[in-house]
């Protein structure tokens, strides 16, 4: 019973240890202490329940009485008896907390603070799976199942965490594992009675055993191969540890990577490009807009206290009818219909498809891509965009100012307006949108005071070397400074034009590249931007684009949205870029912004092409190439020893001449004889591949058998339709007991054709998979390599043991013990 309640300390223990990945997503430690309560209080529990020598389902019963009034004790309903005794109050209370928890979770981003109904949440898993260890390492005696509740609870982090899950907590909970199977494995050995090591000769209690030291060590080896392994196999970056993002708010160089559309962190996946000194090509766009605006593919409009954050999409396949956006249309709007064609590179991998705004039909894309209506992106939760080509129609929508101005406020009851003005409360942003936006009486001029804000004039300028992040502290800080690139630009614009009342969120794409002839655009990684999109009702979302155009290649400006910054003699129009015809915005040399951008991205712009990155191709053909040489391994070794044997068994034994010298004049008398030891040489290698074909075949080889037995239980069973085979396989029989037991091998019989008959009499009556593994996987030569395994593992152990136990006579502590006393 002490050793039970021993694994049981420790199953409990290993839980505790197995939840610590959970500390990546709440911001303090308030949910271990109460974790580390209910746990304890269910060991406790299935403690008792052993003293008493209750059965399994009563220890499981115990465990649950135990969850139950810790989980009284630590969330309280105020109904309770003796503050821990649960009345049905306290259930309708649990019932509560765990419908609560459903919209928190979609409220908090990572870190989440102590919230009751998220800590209930989490405490009431790790101490259902602190009795689902238990029941499994102490109750049925399979501590290695109890891995699987425990990687459920690593699951959780890997589900929501945005960035990189950290490495420290996974190893935290492996070494817990470890330490389970361990206790497990001391706990069997102790039933036997007391451990010994090496021959079992002058052995101390404190000594360990060379075996189970071997295991430790392999464990460890084997939980540092799988952290280590993902993180140094080409292609594999992108496993458990390596989400998108590295966890510094650089991103990790992909706009995004696999996954979840709502789990892109879209402003690392920005930040991470834009300061790649490498310039990689990802789209090329050709499109009959004269002017087009920019390629978008994604949005981030929920804001949270530690920024925007990106919403989980939702809509209809794209292969379908899209909804018209002329319906919106009126007075001062014009709206054009152009068509685009798409080409994604293998550099561009993401959820995520770049389209133009207002999409309203597509070519060459399956019903896997959905379209949302409102974030106006198209999206898959099975695909990827990489190597995609797709052509679209879409609709170009131009504002008048005069327009935009007259747009009423929305309604206080508009679900749009409740849900884009959530703004956190940020009282030096607040204090300075009720300064720009004093005096104006509609949305657009509120909107135009903030957007003009952002102004050279008013000491704004572009840099790439700013810290990331969109929080309430990180736009303070670049409101103060006024140094940043598109992301702080973006990011900013929203959350002011928010605290003003008006919907607004972040867009993200890319602005007009190169422009290779045609109205084709060649769009790289130094590309990519981030815009503001404002709702106006009655016309939807508009763009405002507030970093400074001259810092921005392929930037475009608007009727509605102008340059602040460009002359005042020059008027844009609807659809144009800022700068006069024929002048790129972002080519002044002399312009310190421009020069800034330069310096930044290490990069001048209009040098050459961009580097293509080394194709990945010869990894996976090298990779596949080997796999199959792997595979192959066992039949060429199955192949090779069946040659050589037959080789042998194929030749009658030789035959040796002996001359015995007559009389003087007479002949000499020539005596014939046989080579004893080929022909037994012979028999035994057709013996040993008439039991390697058995095992091929998954006929049952008994090595306790005589050979004539096996011979004869063969022709019984297994070759009863086939005389050919009953004579063949007794002809071997026969040869190897004559091999064995007898003075005189067997000689001049043909072996081979006995083995061929027997071997395709085995193969008629197998099924095609057995006949496929004997060909490809010989379960003989993997049976023979698991032997040699075993046996080199105990030889290895057993001269570990011997080096040991000679290194410990010269241990101090034995000399010292030797010692006569004075």
């Amino acid at each position: 019973m002490t050793a039970h309640r021993n694994l049981g300390f420790v199953a409990a223990a290993a839980t505790l240890l197995a939840a610590a990945p959970l500390s990546a997503i709440f911001e303090r430690w308030t949910w271990l202490i109460q974790a580390a309560i209910v746990v304890a209080v269910v060991a406790g529990a299935a403690a008792l329940s052993r003293l008493v020598r209750a059965p399994l389902w009563g220890q499981v019963l115990a465990m649950l009485a135990g969850l139950t009034l810790a989980l009284t004790w630590v969330f309280p309903g105020g109904t309770e008896f003796f503050a821990f005794v649960p009345t049905p109050a306290t259930f309708a209370h649990f019932g509560d907390l765990l419908s609560a928890s459903l919209p928190d979770m979609r409220s908090y981003g990572v870190q989440v603070p102590d919230v009751d109904s998220l800590l209930f949440l989490a405490v009431l898993g790790i101490g259902a799976v602190a009795v689902v260890v238990d029941v499994l390492a102490v109750g049925l005696r399979r501590p290695a199942l109890a891995g699987l509740p425990m990687l459920a609870i690593y699951s959780v982090p890997v589900a929501v965490y945005v960035d990189n899950v950290p490495a420290t907590p996974f190893v935290v909970g492996a070494c817990g594992f470890l330490w389970l199977l361990v206790t497990d494995n001391v706990d069997r050995v102790r039933r036997f009675g007391r451990r010994f090591t090496g021959e079992g000769r002058d052995v101390d209690v404190w000594e360990a055993s060379p075996l189970a030291a071997a295991g430790r060590r392999l464990a460890v080896v084997g939980v540092a191969l799988a952290v280590a392994l993902p993180l140094a196999v080409p292609g594999m970056t992108g496993g458990l540890m390596s989400a998108v993002g590295d966890g510094t708010g650089t991103g990790n160089g992909r706009p995004g990577q696999g996954g979840s559309p709502g789990r892109i962190d879209l402003f690392a996946a920005l930040s991470g490009q834009l300061n790649q000194t490498e310039v990689s090509e990802l789209v090329k766009v050709t499109t009959n807009e004269p002017s087009p605006f920019y390629l978008r593919f994604g949005v981030a409009d929920e804001l949270r206290p530690d920024g925007f954050r990106v919403r989980v999409p939702t809509g209809r396949p794209v292969n379908r009818d899209l909804p018209d956006p002329a319906e919106r249309g009126g007075r001062g709007v014009e709206q054009q219909r152009y068509r685009a064609s798409v080409e994604v590179t293998k550099n561009l991998n993401m959820p995520l498809l770049p389209v133009y705004a207002e999409p309203v039909k597509t070519e060459d894309l399956g019903g896997s891509w959905l379209y949302d209506q409102n974030l106006q992106i198209v999206f898959s939760n099975r695909e990827n965009s990489r190597g995609k080509r797709y052509s679209f129609d879409y609709v170009r929508s131009t504002f008048s100012p005069t327009a935009l101005r007259s747009a009423p406020s929305l309604p206080a009851d508009d679900p749009v307006l409740r849900q884009q003005t959530n703004t956190p409360a940020v009282r030096g942003v607040d204090r300075l949108v009720e300064q720009l936006v004093k005096g104006r009486t509609n949305d657009y001029d509120k909107v135009r005071a903030i957007y003009d804000y952002f102004s050279v004039e008013n000491g704004f300028t572009y840099s790439l070397s700013t810290r990331n992040g969109t929080s309430g502290e990180d736009i303070t800080d670049f409101l103060n400074t006024k140094v940043g690139f598109c992301q702080q630009y973006a990011a900013a614009m929203a959350w002011l034009v928010r605290s003003a009342g008006i919907p607004a969120r972040v867009a993200f794409g890319f602005s007009n590249g190169s422009n290779s002839g045609g109205g084709t655009y060649v769009l790289t990684n130094k590309n990519l931007h981030a815009w503001t999109e404002v709702y106006f009702a009655g016309f939807g979302w508009v763009p405002f684009d507030a970093t400074p155009a001259a810092s921005i290649q392929g930037s475009v400006r608007s009727a509605w949205a102008p340059d602040t910054d460009a002359p005042e003699d020059v008027t844009p129009v609807p659809g144009s870029t800022a700068a006069p015809d024929g002048v790129d915005p972002s080519a002044s040399a002399d312009d310190p912004d421009r020069l800034d951008k330069d310096a930044d991205q290490g990069l001048a712009v209009g040098d050459g092409g961009p580097t293509r990155q080394s194709p990945v191709w010869p990894w996976w053909a090298a990779g596949a190439l080997a796999l199959l040489v792997l595979l192959a391994v066992p039949a060429l070794r199955r192949s090779a020893l069946r040659r050589r044997r037959r080789a042998r068994a194929a030749v009658p034994a030789a035959t040796t001449l002996t001359a015995v010298p007559g009389q003087r004049g007479e002949a000499r008398e020539i005596v014939v004889g046989v080579d004893a030891d080929r022909a037994r040489a012979d028999a035994h290698a057709a013996w040993d591949e008439l039991l390697d074909t058995l095992v091929d075949f998954h006929v049952r080889v008994d090595q306790t058998e005589t050979p004539r037995t096996t011979a004869e239980r063969l022709a019984r069973e297994a070759l009863v339709e086939d005389a050919g085979a009953v004579t063949g396989v007794r002809l071997l029989g026969r040869a190897e007991e004559r091999a064995r037991y007898a003075r005189d091998p067997l000689t001049g019989e043909e072996l081979y054709p006995a083995l061929r008959s027997v071997r395709g009499a085995l193969a008629a009556r197998a099924d095609r998979r057995t006949r496929l593994l004997a060909a490809l996987l010989p379960p003989s030569v993997l049976l023979r390599w698991r032997n040699a395994l075993t046996e080199r593992s105990t030889r290895l152990v057993t001269t570990t043991g011997q080096v040991r136990q000679r290194l410990l006579r010269w241990n101090p502590r034995r000399l010292l013990a030797g010692r006569p006393a004075r």
